[in-house]
């Protein structure tokens, strides 16, 4: 396990001890709360780099909001959730990409219906890309992605790896970990997660950007895990689910309602993903 998996499982367990040591309605019963569906999107083919860390990280915060995280993992030939309130995918191999491309492809106007609607969504690496347009391998195979980001992507031989400082205009500083070969270019009706400094690095090594955003939908290459070390963009789904489940401002209304100690831990696992954001930042790889 590398240093930036065992600061990523640190903080995971973390993040697991407080949502059992504090709460929104202490003393209540968990099924009084409020439930937020989350969907991890082929979990089995498309989780690698810590991306499971993402979903560890939407439940335990929302958790700590009050909410009732109720999680499911959708894989090919599995039936879909009646209900979904925010779906997390994660990264993997060209051979994942392979595995889940068909039923992708299937369920592409479904999601690209949830998309239309306002249902929040992170795809990393993989999935970011399959959410484009199309991604062509190196073999010069074109996989057909659902088109619900206005990216395509190119595979080359040499790949972009380390950890990566971004800008981003609504989350402000972001941290992850990029391992790519894929070039992935933005059309007019995409924008990007946000900007790099760094030369040969982001999207494509060539225009700065990095990930690409339409409506609540984010791809980007950031491994790492990336929420738990971003905590402003875990919140920003967290409380864009709400908003679809419950009206706007739901989340709004339950941190009003929060605890004290609850607050105390979103705090601490706060300045748990500033630490953890420093020293990823310090390190090139």
């Amino acid at each position: 396990m590398s240093m930036e998996d065992t600061e990523v499982a640190q903080m995971g367990a973390d993040e697991s001890r407080s949502s059992e040591s504090a709460g929104n309605g202490k003393g209540t019963s968990n099924m009084d709360h409020p439930p937020l569906h989350v969907l991890s999107l082929y979990h089995r083919d498309m989780n690698i780099y810590g991306d499971s860390g993402n979903i560890l990280s939407v439940t335990r915060r929302a958790e700590l909001y009050g909410f009732r995280p109720m999680i499911r993992y959708y894989n090919p030939g599995d039936p879909w959730p009646d209900q979904v309130d925010v779906i997390l995918g994660g990264g993997g191999q060209d051979h994942g990409q392979e595995r889940i491309i068909q039923d992708l492809q299937k369920k592409g106007s479904l999601l690209a219906d949830l998309a239309d609607r306002g249902t929040p969504m992170l795809m990393i690496c993989g999935l970011y890309q399959l959410f484009g347009h199309y991604f062509e391998t190196s073999d010069h195979e074109r996989l057909e992605g659902i088109g619900i980001l206005d990216v395509h992507t190119v595979a080359r031989s040499d790949r972009m790896i380390g950890n990566l400082v971004e800008h981003s205009p609504d989350f402000g500083q972001v941290v992850g970990y990029e391992n790519h070969s894929g070039l992935t270019y933005l059309g007019e009706g995409a924008q990007p997660l946000g900007t790099v400094d760094q030369e040969g690095r982001g999207n494509n090594g060539k225009d700065h950007t990095e990930g690409a955003r339409r409506n609540k939908v984010i791809g980007t290459y950031m491994h790492g895990s990336l929420l738990p070390k971003n905590p402003a963009i875990t919140d920003y789904l967290i409380g864009a689910a709400a908003d679809g489940r419950y009206g706007e401002g739901s989340l709004d209304q339950m941190k009003q309602a929060m605890t004290e100690d609850a607050g105390q831990e979103l705090a601490r696992l706060d300045s748990l993903a500033e630490q953890a954001s420093r020293i990823a930042v310090s390190r090139p790889r």
